[in-house]
């Protein structure tokens, strides 16, 4: 009789807990969808009217890309209850590292530009092994793994090059940067066609979204994220599962790197400063909570689409680029205090 009535009270209490969630995820889309309509409505006024114009929505998409692609890789850490500072500097170095690798082989650009592409993500990657070891391996806090790797690669991206670009001159890589697809669409629409950045940003949303909602991975992650001890006596491979979410991570910073660095024609050292907080700001904007178990790409695409548009609409305002960076620092204090009255007043 006891066992009964204990099975019927956990039954109540795991329908509870999915009420709650169902219930936050429901209003963290509800302010996501009420925020993205505001700001479009501000954004088309200012402009009169311009702003939705094809061309310009495109534009907005392909300025986007490139911190979309790093956030889709932040939300699977954060999701762990990790976080991951390097990936700015692992834009550098392995922006670098990818024309190094260009300029070695001037007379085969597609082989040249395959065998930069598995240098650059395979460099994030191995990259993101480090920072991810230490973590799963003897318990360290991702802040400071990451913040070590943050500061290794930005003064590795300098030795390499000596603290000067690399320029790139290989077509078929740059055309990921700056080159259009599907020409007769975007004829239709008054535009060359769709940018190369855009369409592999889709991509990666996509796959992403599939790998957190559709997999055995992505609910690995989710319940790591939400109890982690409760996820390994369950049989979940944590040292696994959390070393991938920071393998993935690293890898997309060199997807990202390459549309940067082809848009650029060369590998900067410099480049990616202040990326990572970017990244961050758009999981934490779109619905991502910092202490992990709950999020969605969806969300993320959504924060880095309203991050977007809203420096667009400082630019137009003619803000100072220093107080831009007060605004994004305000509304990623904002994001966090909203999350967290919603946990407390209307549940997790």
């Amino acid at each position: 009789m006891q066992e009964a009535e204990a099975g019927a009270l956990g039954e109540l209490k795991a329908a509870q807990v999915a009420s709650a969630k169902k219930r936050g995820a429901l209003l963290r889309g509800a302010g996501l969808t009420t925020g993205l309509v505001v700001l479009l409505i501000v954004l088309n006024v200012a402009t009169h009217g311009n702003f939705l114009a094809p061309g310009n929505v495109i534009n907005v998409l392909r300025q986007i890309s490139v911190n979309a692609i790093l956030a889709v890789g932040q939300t699977f850490v954060i999701i762990t209850a990790g976080i991951d500072l390097s990936v700015g500097s692992l834009i550098a170095l392995t922006g670098v590292l990818m024309a190094g690798t260009l300029a070695g082989l001037p007379g085969t650009p597609y082989v040249a530009l395959l065998l930069a592409a598995i240098v650059g993500l395979g460099a994030g990657a191995a990259a993101g092994f480090v920072n991810g070891l230490p973590v799963v391996k003897f318990n360290l806090p991702p802040f400071i793994t990451t913040l070590a790797m943050m500061l290794m690669a930005r003064g590795l991206a300098f030795l390499y090059t000596g603290g000067r670009p690399i320029e790139i001159s290989n077509g078929p890589f740059s055309a990921a940067g700056s080159g259009f697809l599907l020409p007769t669409l975007g004829h239709l629409i008054k535009i060359p066609g769709i940018p190369m950045p855009v369409l592999i940003m889709l991509a990666v949303v996509l796959l992403g979204n599939y790998a957190l909602t559709q997999t055995r991975f992505g609910r690995y992650v989710y319940a790591i994220g939400g109890n982690e001890e409760a996820a390994r006596l369950s049989g979940i491979n944590v040292f696994r599962t959390k070393l991938a979410v920071y393998l993935v991570s690293g890898a997309l910073a060199g997807l990202a790197s390459l549309l940067l660095s082809a848009r650029l024609n060369s590998g900067i050292p410099q480049s990616g400063q202040g990326y990572e907080l970017q990244a961050i700001a758009a999981v934490v904007v779109g619905g991502t909570s910092l202490m992990g178990g709950q999020g969605s790409i969806g969300g993320t695409f959504v924060g880095a689409l309203l991050i977007g548009m809203l420096y667009n609409l400082m630019n137009l305002l003619d803000i100072q680029s220093y107080a831009q960076e007060v605004v994004l620092g305000a509304v990623i204090l904002a994001a966090v205090l909203l999350d967290e009255f919603r946990k407390r007043y209307f549940g997790r």
